[in-house]
């Protein structure tokens, strides 16, 4: 535990299939501390801009959906998805499916949805654009952080103290005392999540053929065919 770190330890324990041998040792306990440390770099990339920026929860927390972009929605649909999936997972004591499902909606997190708005985080411009996606990666933070507490309770203990206690001393004084998240149907919209994952799958799909040829990522081409 002291090597490997619990936090890594109950997440590799929590993704096995019972019905399979267990994988353990230091060369899987090292690949699921590199997912640990893209989620907590998640989280440090908002607490650090956040932070310089002077995002203010009382001014800038509400989520105005006329604001919203495309990318925006799309990752509150992802995480509204995975709440109500991930209660009805720990309902029927299937830990191990919440665990494969954070783990894909951190990969969009990080991969897809910041790094396609650094842009929007880091222009000099104070405007509305900029703190509606502070808000988006806030709300999506703090509930993520709720929903996977049961699993992750160190980690996600000290982003909520950061996060929510530092920001509102009125609020509960641990994530282990809040309640589960419930899910908003009204910002799971299905079209935008096909749309855009098809996009990062046209994305990846060409990266691999660029990998295949032995194409650079930033040499233009002459033509692109999508079958």
């Amino acid at each position: 535990a002291e090597k490997m770190g619990v936090d890594v330890m109950r997440w590799m324990y929590a993704s096995q299939n019972l019905e399979n041998n267990l994988l353990f040792g230091y060369g899987p306990a090292d690949e699921v501390r590199k997912k640990l440390i893209t989620f907590w770099n998640v989280y440090s990339f908002f607490s650090t801009y956040a932070s310089v920026d002077g995002f203010n929860l009382e001014k800038h927390s509400t989520i105005e959906k006329k604001n919203l972009t495309i990318l925006d929605r799309w990752i509150l649909s992802k995480l509204h998805l995975l709440i109500r999936e991930g209660k009805g997972y720990l309902d029927s004591y299937n830990v191990s499916a919440l665990v494969k499902a954070f783990e894909g909606f951190i990969e969009d997190l990080s991969n897809w949805y910041i790094r396609r708005n650094r842009r929007r985080f880091w222009k000099s411009e104070d405007d509305q654009d900029k703190f509606t996606a502070y808000a988006t990666l806030y709300h999506v933070l703090v509930n993520t952080i709720k929903c996977m507490a049961p699993v992750l309770p160190f980690c996600t203990e000290k982003m909520y103290e950061n996060l929510v206690v530092n920001m509102d001393p009125t609020k509960l004084k641990s994530v282990h005392l809040c309640d589960y998240p419930e899910s908003d149907e009204s910002l799971i919209d299905a079209k935008i999540i096909k749309k855009v994952d098809t996009l990062k799958r046209m994305v990846e799909l060409g990266r691999s053929a660029r990998n295949q040829s032995k194409q650079k990522i930033r040499q233009p081409l002459m033509k692109v065919i999508f079958a």
